[in-house]
Formats: C-alpha cells, sequence, structure tokens
C-alpha cells in the first residue's frame, strides 16, 4: 500500500507518500481499507515532530478515517468484511490501509456519504468528552468555545445546541463567524477586535460562561479563568498559545471553578472504547436526525496531504479538511 510518511520532521514538504508494508491486524483489530481521512492539528504537531504517536501506535499521520472493513484480526465480533466505518485512530489514517482497535469502530451515520464519516470521530469523540462527559454542560447553560469555526468548534456549537444550551464562539473573521451563526452560535465575538472576558460578562449579565472550551492553553488560561461563571469548568484541548501560563488561584477559588486539561491519543484503549460507545449511543442520533453535520471546508487527494497541511498553516478553512483515496 502507500502512505504518507514523515522521513524527517520539517514544514508540509516533509510529507512524502511513499510505498509501505501493508498493516496486519492484530488481536481485537479490523483492517479498514481507507476512503478519507480528516487533517487535524495534531497533524501538523506530528509533522514538525512535536507529537510522536504513542507506543505500538502507527507512525504514519491521521488520528480518524472513514473507509470499508478489508479484515477481521483473531477475537473481533460484530464486524464483518465489507461493513461501511468510520474510526477513531492513534495514528495511520494518512494511508491507504490502517488497523483499527474494534472498540474505536463507528458506523457510517445514516444519511451521510462514506467520505464524509471521516470528518467524525476524532471531532464528535473529543468535544463529547471534554464537554458532557467531564463539564457536564447542562440545558440552559452557557458554553464558550475558542475556535468556533474549526472542527472542534463546529461540532461543539451543534452538540451544545442539539442539548439546549446557549454557544458563545471565538473566531478571527467577520466570515468565519457568520459560519458560526449559521450552526446556532449565540454570541459572536471577534477575537482580533473584542476581549471574550468582557463580551462574556456582557452576554450573560455579569455571570460568565459556565462551560469553556479552549484550544489556546497557556495564552488564554488567566483569562479564562475570569470569564467563568461560579462552578464553571475549563476543559484544555489544545496549547496553540503555548504550554506554560499564570494563573490567580484566588479568582478559581472564589469562583469554586474547574480545569480539566485532556487528549485523547494516548490514552488507554478501554477509555477510548468507552468514549467512542457515548458517542454512538448520543451523537450518532443527532446525526441521523439531521440536527448535527460535519462541516468540509474542502477535499483533496490523499497524496496531496502537503497542501492540506498548507491550508491549515494558513487557518483559512472552516471546519474540516479532508484527504480522499
Amino acid at each position: 500500500m502507500y502512505a504518507i510518511t514523515i522521513p524527517e520532521p520539517g514544514g508540509p514538504e516533509a510529507l512524502v507518500w511513499t510505498e509501505v508494508p501493508d498493516p496486519v491486524p492484530a488481536e481485537g483489530e479490523v483492517l479498514v481499507e481507507v476512503a478519507a481521512s480528516a487533517v487535524n492539528r495534531a497533524d501538523l504537531l506530528q509533522r514538525q515532530g512535536h507529537y510522536n504517536p504513542p507506543p505500538g501506535a502507527s507512525p504514519y499521520p491521521g488520528l480518524e478515517c472513514s473507509g470499508r472493513i478489508a479484515g477481521l484480526g483473531p477475537g473481533v465480533s460484530g464486524w464483518a468484511v465489507g461493513d461501511e466505518v468510520c474510526a477513531l485512530l492513534a495514528g495511520g489514517g494518512y494511508a491507504e490501509k490502517v488497523a483499527v482497535p474494534a472498540g474505536q469502530l463507528l458506523p457510517v451515520p445514516k444519511g451521510l456519504a462514506l467520505r464524509q464519516a471521516a470528518a467524525l470521530p476524532e471531532v464528535a469523540c473529543t468535544v463529547w468528552s471534554n464537554v458532557f462527559m467531564v463539564a457536564h454542560l447542562r440545558p440552559g447553560e452557557t458554553l464558550l468555545v475558542h475556535g468556533g469555526s474549526s472542527g472542534i468548534g463546529t461540532m461543539a456549537i451543534q452538540l451544545a445546541k442539539a442539548v439546549g444550551a446557549r454557544v458563545a464562539v471565538t473566531a478571527g473573521s467577520a466570515r468565519k463567524l457568520e459560519r458560526c451563526a449559521e450552526l446556532g452560535a449565540d454570541v459572536l465575538i471577534n477575537y482580533r477586535e473584542q476581549d471574550f472576558v468582557e463580551e462574556i460578562r456582557q452576554a450573560t449579565a455579569g455571570a460568565g460562561a459556565d462551560v469553556i472550551l479552549d484550544n489556546m492553553g497557556a495564552k488564554y488560561l488567566d483569562r479564562n479563568v475570569q470569564a467563568l461563571a461560579v462552578s464553571g469548568r475549563l476543559a484544555i484541548i489544545g496549547m496553540q498559545g503555548g504550554v506554560q501560563g499564570e494563573l490567580n488561584l484566588g479568582t478559581l477559588l472564589r469562583k469554586q471553578a474547574a480545569i480539566t486539561a485532556t487528549s485523547l491519543r494516548a490514552r488507554p484503549l478501554g477509555e477510548k472504547a468507552a468514549i467512542v460507545a457515548a458517542v454512538r449511543e448520543h451523537v450518532w442520533p443527532l446525526i441521523a436526525a439531521g440536527h448535527v453535520r460535519p462541516v468540509v471546508d474542502r477535499e483533496l487527494p490523499l497524496r496531496d496531504a502537503a497542501t492540506a497541511h498548507r491550508v491549515l498553516d494558513e487557518s483559512g478553512h472552516i471546519g474540516k479538511v479532508l484527504l480522499v483515496s
């Protein structure tokens, strides 16, 4: 088979389309013939040499895919060769085939094309696990999503609205904020021109956001705590703004707030399987009913992954960029 490899870390040109050995599914795994994969920020970090796959994972980038089952490893039940699926991966999505633990497989939701399903696993699992399983967003509460026009952001808006929450978003252009509004966002904040702390205070009559989903990390840490409501929950899922920041613990204590930080890639298989099962139970029916849809900016050939990485580097996209076989 062919896959995108990274012989040496670097810019998008470091991604090389190369013939490699076919993966062989181990105990409890299935072999998926990839129809499409999606590009995530973590892939850019891996390309740069900053985010290596966990031990035992495929060395190729790609944290999600869709496709058809081409083979079953020992001990797999409930799936058959030919089933159309999408999958959460620890790596290997930028390839013609990938071996996946069966617990990380999902059926393609009804009414969704096979390629489009590649845009779902990483964002659905990230948002559901952080916003709902950890931060426990409830109907009537306010969720602030940083990067509202990203793949994570567009999914978070839709899921929060589907459960009856109010949604505020930050984004860097009027075009991106307009798309967030179309998806249901109630409060639109241009982070280049507005102070999100003050905008959230005004939008909530001084109460603050009950849950904040943050992809920035250190740069926003103190301001995020300022923007939280009493008993608010800050869920950190990215470090685009750095890894070390200062925090006023007095503010955190006064607000009786909580901060969590999680990632999916390095979690044990059992934890990933539990998240995938929860997504299938709670999110898949919303997709089948048409209440939630993946937002796809564009599709590019898998062998042209370098162009896709340039798109993300420039941050001009809305939603997900797909790589198709």
